[in-house]
Order: structure tokens, then sequence, then C-alpha cells
């Protein structure tokens, strides 16, 4: 890495014009400039005199050494600038030897662009006037001004430098609900904040914040409110104010620190307005080189936590005859008031993240605590007091008459500290012993008691807590650019090629529109043909028109009921709305009923015209042969191919996918589905294909990226994976799928940091969610319980929701990639957590950590108030299935990121990937065992005919939610596949008693009518099949109740439904079966043959079936063409 030269380069600062000057004397005083750095003057200016219009022309150069080896460093530069102080020059007065002057203002120049690479920049800054000094008079809109140029001869810092190094911010906002013993009467106090920070590789450099501002509250702090210099000396008061810096603040769910729950709102709104609070207002800048940011980053992975020093040290006024200064006293106690805040730095290692704020809540020092959570061997305040009031570096108190009192001398600090690390306190011992956290009551054997700090337990009484930010120039972890992840995506999955151009325009309209005509006057006359064509044949040309008329009239009926005649319509209105279209050229809304009306009359004229034309172009020739058939729509053909799934029919259910997929090849969710499917089928390489093939539809698609991810994880294609869940959480920040899947990815990899950010996201996104629904409700429903809405729903996101501590790697699981395996695990773990759940109300997760420094609650009181949540929701609680898997439905309130992830992964039947997040739903705090969690384990064990398991899962989801029917659902169909009936019948008839539907109706109908025919209840079979035909007809619904129909020997209506199921699905063999017999029982010889034939040519599997057609063959001695 580049070096900086040891030699020493000189920053020349000049101040070339003053603007709008104006002076105490006269309209042309005469003025000059003072310029200091580092508590150094640098050089006066020449004395100018002012112009009458206000301007002066100094020219005026002064300069210091930059040396990094020592005197002025880059940390110098970073946080104290240059004051450039204006002064007005009296005339001397009779018998007056020397000059008076008068300081009329300060002028602040910020050096931070020499951090940046610069070398020379030009500025125009303003002239704060000093109090009383004429420039506070100056016409409204007018101030005074200085042009300045700063210039280096080369850049302070080399290529390396600027690339590999950082500029660190720390804002300290204020400490808010001090204890009450702070007074501002009585003798004065200093109240400081300190921490530290690596610089120069190891080195670490204190930040220090003095001489904080103790207020008795009444009034929030004002925002935005400008951030000020920790300098001491500053004359003029609009110096002290840091260029285009403001302490902004935001809302409190949007800090990273704590207190930023909907439940704190009351407590800060309290603190921020009413109590006491410490006020300082300060930014301290720090440069960190190249080496200090790896410090500094492997120190935050490393510790996490990070230790913020409060302290107050009185201030006692020097004996008389040294007037105006303050002395330090001796005093060889513990520093006053000294208590600790632990800031979580982990959100700084985030891909992207530069900056954090937010509330944090004061505690006792106590070194094993400190070393505890931090690692951190020595105290800011007690152990280097002393180095840093002596260091000019750092920022000095905001008064030329203070000192600060030190609470030992050098030689005691360190007499002190062998004592400490001899006696009390060793950092092995620390590693060694568990140490019990702060909000225990009982202290663990050599951790000392509180009553060793009970000052510091004041803030814990109190609750104060400090506002701080901490904020980078630029990302430790660079985050990819949305623009690179869609260029990665675009290489892996390259785009499809467009279109091939469609004929089309008006006469292609036309010829469609004539061939519609064609195909439907064929069917007509196949169905008039198949009424009357036996007496047509017998009346030949004799027939009159009353017989027309009325077999016109037959005709027309049959065609209504039958439901041909509005099949009819919907096969010719693609072809009227192409000619609307192509020929009218009509594709909007008409303004007036008239014009549409109009439009109607000339259209139907066109198309009776049409018509005719068609008709007259059919030849006698081609009536006979077209076959009519009812369309299937795309929603129809994933029932049907659904049904053939949960039947095992993985072969005819292929069938249906493939036709969707060969109808509307442009449609990514019928990729979807086929992808899904073949998962189901553990056809990885070709889900693989079908979601890829649906992300290069549209590069966009969530879903599809989604989906890419898991399985490039699945096929342990990590990399691909990664780049596919980023893209995502660009493309829709707000998908709690999308970062909880990435979260689930992290863990994978063992990148904990990554994992808790995604998880807090996702938390975050839930959290945001819920709260807008809430207030969308209020809207509409005029609720006044929003605030309690809200604090129930922050009550059940899960612990991600604060990113303190190492909360993450509580939850951390490690799972095996098969599922087998995995799910085995979680049997496992499930019996034992129930036994505990038998025991106890508390939540399963035992080591819940009672820190508050963690993003958990810290009182016993929260883990009743959980427990006492769950305990109440079991009556209540109802799955949330409905848009998850084809079983579960019933929609649920607040749930968790994890429980939203597997119902998105249940619905594609990625069971392989769902066991992760399985395993932190279950020991998740707020999620934990709940009904739907024993839902979809059940699903996942009836999907392995693991039947025992899945009662098992069964009987506890019943415990949990009793009167929830898609446990009883799910009970039925355990019940049907195992071969029990009698119970699968009386769970289906439970569960079609309910209110409240189950997620998936459709299979139990199909399923408790099967179970009546079984029976031969056949009105019941009849009911239960009529009610599903009007819900999701099928082939499978229309046969059940043509099945019903025959046994009842309702002959027509049986062949109704058998001829509606036939027209779905032409080749199921037991629909030919029953027409057959209906044909049989009817006497229609010719189509009982046909029906037969195609009964033998589909291979019947029903024995038993067949053998009936045999027997009523042989009754009526026909409809067997082999006899």
């Amino acid at each position: 890495m580049e070096q900086v030269p040891a030699t020493g380069r000189l920053v020349q600062i000049t101040v070339t014009d003053g603007y709008d000057v104006k002076g105490f004397k006269g309209e042309t005083p005469v003025t000059f400039i003072r310029a200091e750095f580092n508590q150094v003057v640098l050089g006066d200016s020449a004395k100018i005199t002012v112009s009458p219009e206000g301007t002066a022309k100094y020219n005026f150069t002064s300069s210091f050494e930059f040396n990094p080896e020592g005197g002025i460093t880059l940390d110098d530069i970073a946080h104290k600038p240059v004051f450039l102080t204006m002064s007005e020059v009296l005339p001397k007065e009779k018998k007056q030897k020397d000059e008076k002057t008068l300081v009329l203002g300060q002028a602040v120049v910020d050096l931070l662009p020499l951090l940046e690479g610069e070398s020379s920049f030009e500025m125009k800054v303003p002239l704060h006037p000093v109090p009383g000094s004429p420039l506070e008079n100056l016409r409204p809109g007018v101030k005074c001004s200085l042009a300045v140029k700063v210039f280096v001869a080369e850049p302070l810092l080399t290529t390396a430098q600027v690339l590999g190094g950082n500029l660190l911010k720390v804002t300290l906002e204020a400490a808010y609900s001090v204890p009450e013993s702070f007074i501002p009467l009585g003798p004065l106090q200093n109240y400081m904040v300190g921490l530290q920070v690596p610089s120069l590789g190891e080195k670490d450099y204190p930040i220090l914040f003095k001489n904080g501002t103790l207020k008795l509250g009444g009034e929030r702090e004002p925002v935005p409110r400008p951030k000020k210099w920790p300098i001491a000396n500053i004359l003029a008061p609009g110096a002290n104010n840091i260029p285009d810096a403001f302490i902004v603040g935001g809302p409190y769910e949007e800090e990273e620190g704590e207190l930023n729950h909907p439940e704190d709102r009351e407590f800060r709104n309290q603190a921020e307005c009413i109590k006491k609070r410490i006020i300082w207002d300060l930014e301290s800048r720090c440069y960190l080189d190249p080496p200090a940011v790896v410090s500094f980053q492997k120190r935050i992975g490393d510790c996490r936590l990070w230790p913020v020093e409060i302290t107050r040290v009185p201030l006692v006024t020097a004996p008389k005859g040294k007037a105006g200064k303050l002395d330090k006293i001796e005093d060889e106690s513990q520093p006053s008031f000294h208590g600790v805040a632990y800031v979580n730095m982990v959100p700084l290692l985030y891909p992207g993240v530069k900056r954090i704020r937010g509330a944090f809540h004061v505690y006792p020092y106590l070194d094993s605590t400190v070393y505890e959570k931090t690692k951190c061997l020595s105290s800011l305040f007690r152990d280097t007091a002393h180095h840093i009031i002596q260091n000019n570096k750092i920022g000095g108190i905001n008064s030329p008459l203070a000192k600060v009192v030190v609470s030992k001398n050098l030689k005691e600090d360190k007499t002190a500290k062998e004592k400490e690390m001899d006696g009390r306190f060793k950092p092995a011992d620390a590693q060694a012993a568990s140490i019990k956290s702060q909000s225990s009551d009982t202290p663990l054997d050599g951790e000392p008691p509180l009553s060793h700090n009970l000052e510091g337990q004041q803030y814990v009484e109190a609750g104060t807590y400090i506002v701080l930010e901490i904020e980078l120039d630029k990302a430790l972890v660079p985050k990819r650019m949305p623009e690179e992840l869609a260029r990665r995506v675009k290489e892996m999955i390259p785009p499809r090629p467009p279109l091939t151009r469609r004929t089309g325009g008006a006469q292609k309209a036309v010829s469609d529109y004539h061939t519609q005509i064609k195909n439907i006057s064929r069917s007509i006359l196949d169905e008039y043909h198949r009424m009357f064509g036996k007496q047509v044949t017998k009346l030949g040309s004799d027939i009159d028109s009353e017989t027309l008329e009325e077999q016109k009239c037959q005709l027309n009926y049959e065609l209504n009921c039958s439901g041909k005649y509005f099949a009819f319509k919907e096969q010719l209105k693609h072809a009227v709305v192409k000619i609307v279209r192509e020929k009218y050229l009509k594709t909007t809304s008409f303004e007036s009923q008239e014009e549409l009306q109009t439009f109607i009359s000339e259209l139907y004229v066109f198309l009776v015209d049409q018509m005719h034309v068609a008709l007259n172009q059919t030849m006698p020739d081609d009536v006979q042969g077209a076959i009519s058939t009812i369309p299937t729509s795309s929603e129809q053909l994933r029932l049907f191919a659904f049904e053939a799934e949960v039947n095992e029919n993985f072969e005819m259910a292929a069938v249906y996918y493939e036709e969707r997929l060969v109808r509307e090849p442009q449609n990514l969710d019928h990729w979807i589905d086929y992808g899904a499917f073949c998962l189901l089928t553990e056809d990885n390489i070709k889900a693989q294909e079908c979601f890829r093939k649906a992300l290069s539809l549209n590069e966009s698609h969530i879903h599809s990226l989604l989906l890419c991810g898991v399985l490039a994880v699945m096929m342990e294609n990590y990399e691909q994976a990664e780049i596919f869940f980023e893209d995502a959480t660009c493309l829709e920040p707000t998908s709690v799928v999308a970062w909880t899947l990435l979260g689930l990815y992290y863990e994978i990899q063992n990148n904990d940091i990554r994992m808790e950010m995604a998880f807090h996201e996702a938390s975050k996104q839930l959290q945001a969610r819920m709260v807008q629904t809430q207030v969308s409700k209020q809207k509409s429903t005029g609720a006044v319980e929003y605030v309690e809405e809200a604090r129930k729903i922050e009550s059940v996101l899960i612990p991600w929701g604060a990113t303190n501590g190492s909360s993450a790697t509580a939850f951390k699981t490690e799972a095996p990639a098969a599922p087998g395996p995995a799910l085995s695990i979680l049997d496992e773990f499930l019996e034992e957590s129930s036994k505990l759940q038998s025991e106890s109300q508390e939540p399963i997760l035992g080591a819940q950590p009672q820190d508050p420094t963690v993003g958990l609650k810290t009182s016993n009181t929260f883990l009743k108030e959980i427990s006492g949540k769950k305990e109440a929701s079991k009556g209540q609680d109802s799955s949330a299935f409905l848009h998850a898997s084809p079983y579960f439905g019933v929609s649920q309130a607040p749930t968790t990121i994890f429980m939203e992830t597997i119902r998105f992964l249940m619905k594609v039947n990625a069971v392989q990937y769902m066991h992760r997040a399985l395993a932190h739903e279950v020991l998740c705090p707020q999620g934990g065992p709940s009904c739907e969690y024993y839902l979809v384990l059940a699903q996942t064990h009836l999907l392995k005919k693991d039947f025992a398991k899945t009662e098992e899962y069964l009987q506890l989801a019943a415990q949990m939610d009793y009167l929830n029917p898609n446990v009883w659902g799910l009970k039925g169909h355990l019940y049907f596949l195992s071969g029990n009936h009698a119970e699968a019948k009386a769970c289906y008839e439970r569960t079609i008693s309910f209110v409240v539907d189950a997620s998936e109706m459709h299979f139990i109908f199909l399923r408790l009518g099967l179970i009546y025919l079984e029976e031969k209840e056949y009105e019941k079979a009849k009911k239960t099949y009529m009610q599903v035909c009007k819900r999701s007809p099928s082939c499978l619904t229309w046969l059940g109740l043509g099945i019903a129909c025959y046994r009842l020997e309702e002959l027509t209506e049986a062949e109704d439904a058998l001829s509606e199921a036939n027209a779905l699905n032409n080749y199921n063999a037991e629909v030919w079966a029953y027409l057959a017999l209906v044909c049989l029982k009817a006497g229609r010889q010719l189509e009982a043959e046909q029906a037969y034939k195609y009964t033998i040519k589909l291979k019947l599997k029903d024995e038993a079936l067949l053998a009936e057609i045999h027997m009523v063959q042989e009754t009526v001695g026909f409809g067997n063409p082999s006899f």
C-alpha cells in the first residue's frame, strides 16, 4: 500500500475577499482577519479598509504543516475546522498608546474535502457575528461572508487511502429521562459521554463529548436543529454549528436501536417532552485509514456490541488569586454516575448500510458485564481519563474557564488497574464463567453486586437512554447495485426472443368469423340430426311448416337446457371481438348510450350478412364430421391437473399442465405451476427449467426469481442463489418472503450477520404492512383502538424487529439438505418442546436472553405477556393457508416471517427447502408450535404416507384450535387415505358443517360423495356432488353426480351429468362405462356399443363395474358386439 511521505506538507488557507462587512465606527471600518487552527494562531492579515459598498480585499494567506508522523494529523483535519476571526481596528483616542480592536465575527472553514482526495477547493463561508456586533443588524437577506481558498501542493491522501479509508462521524444528541438526582442547582457538573474506535491500525482512538447541558424539559427539542463542533473557545454562537449538518430525527420505528417498538412510544414521548434531559448535539469525526477500517469491521464482527460510557464530573472553582479558572481535585473514588450503553454496531456490516441511529438504554458500568458483552478490557473514563483530558485532539469543553476534575493521577490509575486485574476481574475468568445478564436480580459468584455501582443503578431506575447516531462515509460492506444484479440474471437466464408476428387485420378477422359460423352450424345440424333424424327420414320432403316450427322450438329448448347455446356464444365471442377491433377500430368505451346503440345496430347488420355468406359457402358434404366440444379454460385445466395430482395420477396431471403451456406459452403462471408440479414429483431439473422459463418471460417477476433461488440452493448452486435472492429484494424491497429466503440462504452459508440483517428487514416489512392494514381498517370502520392493535401486532412479530445483540445466532439452526432427516430432527425437537409446553406456558425458547442489549423483550413480565397471549389465542387462532397450499385456507391475523415463507414454499411444493423455515418457526418466541405449524407438519408427513406422525400432529393442532375446519378436513384426508372411511366421513361432515369453509373444499366434497356412494347413500351423494359441481365443476364431480343419479334410476339426469363429464375429459374410462350402462337401460343399442367400445379401449380398471356392464348386456340382449 502506498505510504504518506514522512515530510510535512503545507495546507494553505487564503482569504481573498470580504462581503457586506460593517463595523462599529463609520462606514469604512478598518478590519483584519486572524486565522486559527487547533488552538494555534496561524497569522493575521494586513489591516484593510472596507469600501463604502462593504467589500474588502484581504488576499491573506496562512498555513499550517500537515505531518502524520507527529503534529497535525488526519484526525485533526477531520474534526477541527479553521476559524477566521474578523476584528475591527478602532481609531486611537488621545493619550492612547495601543490600538483598540473589537471582534466582529467568526467564520468556520471545514477542511473535510481534503480527506475526500481533493487538493484544493474554494468556498464562500458566512461570517457569524459575535454578540453585540453590528453584523447582527444587517438588512434582511444580507449576511457578511468571506471568500476562501484552500490549497495543498499534493493530496493529503494516497490513492490507496482514498479507496480503502473511511470517515466515521459520531453524533451524540441527548440523554433522556436522567436520574432525579441530576439537578441544575448546586455545584457545576460536566456531563461526559465517550467511546473508542480503532484508528491507525489497531490503536484505539477515543471520542469524547463534554459539557452536556442539563435541561428540565417541558417541551420537545426542535428538529431539524444544527449539529455543533466539539471545539472550545468559539466566540460567535453561530460558528458552533457545523455547516450543512442537522439532526432531523425521525419515526421511532425506523431507528436501529432499542425503544423502537409501538409500546415504547408513550414512554419516549414523555421522556422527550416532560422529563429532564442532557443535551449535547455534538458531532465528532474520525478518519479511519485502511488498516483501521479492517480492524473496525473485524471488531464489530467479533464483539457486536460497542460500549458507550457516560459519567458526571464535578467542576470546582480554584482558590483566589487564580480567579476565572477551575482546577482539578484528586479523587480516588470511581467515576461518579458511571454508566454504559451497549450500541449494536452489527447493522454497519449489512450490505450498503452507512448509518445507524437509535436510542440505547444506559446501565451501570460493571467490569464483568461490559467484558462479557463487548470484550472491552478498559474503561474510557476510569482507566484512560487522564490521557483523554490532556489530549488536545479530543473535543474540548465549550467554555474557556473550565477544566475537568480527573478521578486519579497516572500512578494511581496504574495501581488501581493492577489491583483490579489481580483481584476482582480477569479476562480469562470472564470467559470461563457464565455471567448473568443485567436484568437479573441476583448476581452470580464473581460478579460485583449492583451495590458496587449504586449511582449507575439510578440510570436503570430512571429509564435513562441516550440517542446516538453513527455514520460512515462509505459502507463497510458494499451492496450490489440493481443494475449489476439484473445483468447477472440476464447472463444466467437470457430473455426469450420476441414473439413471431401474427397475421391480422380486418380480412383475417372476417375469415375467422366465417370459420366459427361454419363450425357452429355443423354442430347445430348434428344436434338436429340426433333429435329428428328418424322423423325426417320417414317424412322425407313432406314436412309441413308447423312441424318445422315445432322442431325449431324443441331444438332451441334442448340447446338452452344443455348449455350448448351458451357454449356456441362463447365460441363466437372472440371472432366478434376481433371484428370490432380490426374492422371497426373500436378499442375504447363509447361516450354515450346513443352512440353505443347505433354501433350495435350497424354491427348486427354486418354480422348477419357475413353469417349468410358463410352459410352459403358451406357445402352439404361438409355438414357431417365435426364433433361438438365444450371449451375448457385455463383455470379448469389447473383444477383437473390438481385433481390428478391428489389422486397421484401424475401422468394425467402432466398432460393438463402441458396443455395449458401449449395454449398460452407466454403465461409465466403456467410455467410456475408446472414447475411446482415437477417439485412434487421430485424432478428438480425440469422444475428449474420451468422457473427459469418463467423468469425469461419477465425478468422482474419476484416469485420466479425466488423459485430460481430456491432451486439453486437445492442444487447447491449457491452463488446463483444469492444473485436471485438479492435481485428479488432489490426489485421488491417490501417482500417479506424475499428477505426471509435470503436470510435462510445466509444461514446455509453460516453468515450470521447477513442472516440477521435479512430477518430484521423481513420483520420490519411485515410490521409495516400490518400497521398499514390496521390504519386502513381504522379508516374504513372508524375504530379507535388503532394504537392497541398496533401493539398487538408488534407483540407477535419476531425479535428480528430489533437488531441488538447476538439474537441471530440464538435462532440459527443447522439442518441437513435432505427433507427426511430434517423432518425427523424436527419431530424429535417437537416432542421435547411439547413436553415443555405441557409443564409451562412459557415460550418454547427457554434460552431467550434476559438481556436489554439483545433484540428481545427484557423483563419477566413480558414473558408472561407472551404466554398469556398464547393461552388466549388457543381458542381463536385459525390457520392461514388460503394462499399457501391446496389444503389450507382459513385466514389468520398476525403471523411471523417464517410462517409466511412456509406458506409460499408449501404452495410451490418446495418441501425440501421448507424444513429450515419450520425450524426457525418452532424456535421463534412469538411463533413457536401453533395450529398452523402442526398442520404444515401434518401435511408434509401425509405426502410421505407417514400416517402415524400425521395423526400425532393433527391431534396437537386440534388441541390448539379445535374449531379449525382445516384440522378436520386434513383429518378426513388422513383417514380416507388410510382406508378408515367411517372416520373420514365423520370428519368431512364436521368440516362442511362449519360456517367458515376449509381452505380447499373441492376434495372434501369429492371424497365425501365417494364415501356416500360406497355406503349406498345415493341421495346424500347426489346432494354433495351437486354442491361441488356448482363450486368447481370437473370431470370427477360430474361423474360422481352421474353415478348417484344412475343408482337412483334417474337416467336422464345421469346422462346429462355424464355427458358433461365426458365433454371435460373423454379419456376417463369410468365415464364411458356409466354412459354404456345408461344407454343399455335406455335401449339405445348403437350408443351403448360405442360407449362400451371406449370403455374397453381405455382399459377400465374397476372389475366390478365391468362385470355389472356385462350383466346388464346379457339382460337387455345387446351392447356387446362380441356376443
